[in-house]
């Protein structure tokens, strides 16, 4: 009932932009302040719950982009029974109970209260005497999975040194450990993120898509301090393990320790979507740029006597579909670009770039024709005048339009690296795996104390709320930037396609 309503109600919303008269824009008129929080005070309200996936949030979140899309003149994609919606399967799983008993010699061992945090793949898991490894980093200079983990409890490091952005995040890995035959896999966590605050999000609802690989039957965390303890009792120096690990050619350490695992959990399937537009170019010739960012956040993440219950996510990422939609207007509504150019709002972005994985896995637009994608997340950061820095530079012809737009526009190039780090951090890197150039251009991730600051205050909290202190000025100049790049790479002379 509920995903017939919605569909009604987008051919409803579809409708109405053909027979409403489409107010026309001066061709490429600048993108206001006031447009864009227009937009994000919508999308960020208390009446969109926190946009989570499977939720009335995600609903309401549907039908505004799709008619904002539509009142700009864009076509609906994909064609078929659920136009400008493409359904991506997801799997919740919520722990209800995880316990895990480790023994050394035959011995238990005492860890403390709250060092471990578990889930189970399945509704109920239950693992016995599994031997334990240290794996390091869990995969090799090379890539590939450093140890021989089948049936094992496999502990691994979370963070990506030595090997820096060539080495995949910790999720990546994990999962590699799984396809290796790693019965269980725990995860040592860093002081980059408060325990106790891992905890609490580990605790709540994890997604992952519905056709993943199956991960491990067990998967958690360990706390520093528990895993330093494990390792001492085992006859291991946590420091020299640590050391030890940053060698490419590490093989791992097998542990004399056991461990018995039990966990429950409740499993829910749904659907979500990604929604997806397109704007038919003049002179279309078989390549396509593609706009994307994420739709979605945190919806309700506090608890019932919490005085403000709602993640909004009004700068993540309401300012970047805020202008997602300021630029699809500006395109429609001036001279029409050459190539097709696409834009799509993906789901369960913050669950783990869920909805830009099964776009690539399962896309509606040929990646081959996609000439470039230009990922907008978490851009109302920075002032005027801020610098532009690009997250997957390194291709010269690509970074050559990127400098030649920027500079027209008369902005400066920030080409220090540091937004580099963020690069495995934003649905493009879903998109770079399958071998579609994937950009991230403007100023947020230029000023790094600027994003720190947010990123340690309001990020992914229930403070990230639209006010008249979020700084609009550089998203508006980003929005322009991302105007102006729709219309270079989509213009054949001037950008002969990949």
């Amino acid at each position: 009932m509920q995903k017939m309503t919605l569909r009604a109600g987008l051919a409803a919303i579809a409708l109405a932009a053909f027979v409403a008269p489409v107010s026309v824009l001066a061709a490429d008129a600048p993108v206001t302040e006031a447009e864009l929080a227009g937009h994000i005070e919508t999308l960020a309200s208390d009446a969109f719950e926190g946009r989570a996936p499977g939720t009335a949030g995600e609903d309401r979140t549907i039908a505004y982009i799709v008619g904002e899309w539509a009142k700009a003149g864009l076509e609906a994609v994909p064609d078929s029974v659920t136009p400008w919606l493409q359904p991506v399967p997801l799997v919740e799983v919520q722990p209800v109970s995880g316990t895990a008993k480790f023994k050394a010699g035959g011995r238990d061992i005492a860890l403390g209260d709250g060092g471990v945090i578990l889930t189970g793949r399945d509704t109920s898991v239950s693992l016995a005497d599994v031997p334990a490894i240290f794996v390091g980093y869990g995969v090799d200079g090379a890539g590939k999975v450093n140890a021989d983990v089948k049936g094992k409890l496999a502990i691994m490091l979370f963070d990506n040194a030595p090997f820096g952005d060539k080495l995949p995040r910790y999720r990546e890995r994990r999962q590699m450990l799984a396809d290796a035959g790693a019965a269980a896999v725990l995860v040592i966590a860093t002081d980059a993120v408060p325990w106790a605050q891992l905890r609490e999000a580990l605790g709540d609802k994890a997604t992952r898509l519905a056709d993943a690989k199956a991960g491990p039957q067990i998967s958690g965390f360990l706390s520093a301090e528990a895993a330093d303890a494990l390792l001492a009792k085992a006859g291991q120096s946590a420091a020299a393990a640590r050391e030890a690990a940053k060698s490419k050619d590490y093989r791992g350490a097998v542990l004399p320790v056991t461990a018995d695992f039990a966990a429950t959990s409740i499993i829910r399937a749904y659907d979500s979507h990604n929604v997806i537009a397109k704007l038919p170019g003049a002179k279309p010739d078989g390549k396509a740029v593609l706009f994307l960012g994420h739709w979605d956040h945190l919806g309700i993440c506090r608890p019932d006597d919490a005085a403000d219950r709602i993640c909004n996510g009004a700068v993540d990422n309401a300012s970047g579909i805020a202008v997602l939609i300021a630029a699809a207007k500006r395109l429609a509504a001036g001279t029409r670009p050459d190539r097709d150019i696409y834009f799509m709002a993906t789901t369960a972005e913050e669950k783990g770039l869920l909805g830009a994985h099964y776009f690539a896995d399962h896309p509606v637009v040929p990646l081959g024709d996609i000439t470039v994608a230009l990922n907008i997340d978490t851009i109302a950061i920075s002032p005027r005048g801020t610098p532009v820095a690009t997250i997957g530079r390194g291709q010269p012809t690509y970074d050559a339009v990127v400098r030649d737009v920027a500079t027209k526009l008369g902005r400066k190039l920030d080409e220090d690296g540091e937004a580099d780090a963020f690069i495995q951090r934003q649905d493009g890197w879903a998109l770079g795996a399958k071998g579609v150039t994937s950009l991230m251009v403007g100023g947020s991730f230029s000023d790094m104390p600027l994003l720190e600051a947010f990123l340690g205050s309001d990020y992914h909290t229930a403070n990230d709320n639209f006010s008249d202190k979020i700084p609009l000025g550089g998203a508006a100049e980003d929005a322009d930037l991302h105007v102006a790049l729709g219309r270079a790479f989509a213009d054949t002379q001037r950008w002969p396609g990949k």
